[in-house]
């Protein structure tokens, strides 16, 4: 039966594309390790060796039975030198493995494509040593050199033992740029689809009902009337765009503009499958030099995006884009506000667990400057309303990206109290969080 539904376990759709492709066994790589957290719980046989790229998130406790094979590169400043820095106490046998100078402030860091050959280096290296100490999976018996099975698509380069690579959460390169050197080594099988990495949590985070009651009031405020074009920056995989594809329908121009060609291909087999393709133009474009003439919209929005950029220039380009007395709507994560989370904790993990993360570019905006700036950027009449969402689907992608943030901070003497609270919280039907985020739209002066 195929694997379709939204409901099913990225571990069985793995599993299932494992025996697919006849692998019993397989390298893995990925900059997102609750992808394959489940795998390693219910078939740590079927990983002989794991590599995880500059995570940014990280619970190390399902690793914790296989850590010997588990390699986790980061670099020397980000989340994901913290959260690897503090998973190495947990994880005592596991090797880690700095790039240095490298900085990487997010889950958008494209950090093959920055430190293609040291981390390609590193990669098969580590992988050799396993292999040579008997940790060696097999090749896949596949004659084709891509498919699509469980929700998953593949593409296999090269040949040796089999290395499948999961997606990154936003890195606009992927790892496209180590696998010619990777492929020399390893049958390479690289992984994507709806189910895995960031397009799974952007279209998980899509489907949360305040979620879309925060989109339905930024639209609401921005107001597209019937005719006007309507531009999406940063569209992702177009989890928003198809949203609003479905309100308007066919009465206005819809464009999805992003930096990532991964996310875009994504995007566009997504509005396809939904009948949606022929309402929206996706197209290549980064946020700071848009790659649209002067006054070519009517409106503009952009969510969680302007955190990851230079978010004056991109509030610049915002309003060179639209037309004079065209909307533009900006929401972003607030750091200068608390996460909460439903649950009955002591005041010092309470300390810990209420700070957002802070994933945020040198010249991005996430606290209530966002205001201050669009105003100074010359926007009129602002409508500004500071938001909370609440994630209420515990196991989902989404909650999983929060959840792992905390559980990477605990104590081993805090974890307990965590675990404990939370199921009680769920089996009294009441485990959710809230976080904040920054909303306004304005309009340009006519």
């Amino acid at each position: 039966m195929p694997l379709q539904d939204t409901d099913i376990s990225a571990t069985d759709r793995l599993v299932a594309l494992m025996d697919h492709l006849g692998l019993g066994s397989a390298y893995f790589g990925t900059a997102i390790p609750r992808d394959i957290s489940g795998l390693v719980i219910a078939h740590p046989e079927r990983l002989p060796g794991i590599v995880l790229c500059v995570p940014s998130r990280l619970d190390p406790a399902p690793f914790a039975g296989i850590a010997d094979r588990v390699l986790m590169i980061a670099g020397e400043r980000g989340p994901a030198a913290e959260a690897t820095a503090r998973a190495t106490a947990r994880l005592p046998a596991a090797e880690r493995s700095v790039l240095a100078g490298y900085d990487a402030p997010g889950s958008w860091s494209d950090a093959v494509a920055d430190r293609t050959d040291e981390i390609a280096d590193r990669m098969i290296a580590f992988l050799d040593r396993l292999a040579a100490n008997g940790k060696r999976p097999g090749t896949p018996n596949s004659t084709t050199a891509e498919g699509r099975h469980a929700g998953i698509t593949y593409r296999i380069e090269g040949s040796g033992p089999a290395l499948m690579l999961l997606p990154f959460f936003l890195a606009p390169s992927q790892w496209a740029p180590a696998i010619p050197r990777l492929a020399r080594h390893f049958t390479v099988v690289t992984l994507g689809g709806p189910h895995l990495g960031g397009v799974a949590s952007l279209e998980d985070r899509a489907r949360m009902p305040t979620y879309q009651a925060l989109f339905r009031t930024l639209i609401d405020q921005i107001g597209p009337r019937r005719g006007e074009a309507v531009l999406e920056i940063g569209c992702g995989a177009g989890s928003l765009v198809r949203l609003l594809a479905r309100r308007l329908g066919d009465a206005n121009p819809i464009t999805g503009a992003d930096v990532n060609p991964f996310l875009l291909r994504e995007a566009a087999q997504l509005a396809e499958a939904e009948s949606l393709g022929e309402m929206i133009r996706f197209t290549e474009g980064n946020a700071e030099a848009l790659p649209f003439a002067n006054h070519s919209f009517d409106c503009a929005y952009s969510v969680t995006v302007f955190e990851e950029c230079d978010a004056d220039r991109a509030i610049a380009e915002a309003m060179r884009v639209i037309r004079p007395g065209g909307r533009v709507g900006l929401v972003v994560r607030a750091v200068d506000m608390p996460q909460w989370w439903n649950l009955d904790l002591p005041e010092a993990i309470l300390r810990k667990v209420t700070v957002p993360p802070h994933s945020v570019a040198p010249r991005g905006v996430a606290d209530r400057s966002l205001y201050r700036r669009m105003r100074e950027a010359g926007l009129v009449d602002l409508v500004c309303f500071p938001t909370m969402v609440t994630l209420d689907r515990p196991g989902g992608p989404i909650w999983r990206n929060r959840e792992d943030h905390v559980l990477s901070q605990l104590s081993a003497q805090e974890l307990p109290i965590w675990e404990a609270e939370r199921d009680r919280a769920a089996q009294d039907g009441l485990l959710f969080m809230a976080h904040p985020l920054h909303c306004a739209v304005g309009t340009k002066p006519q």
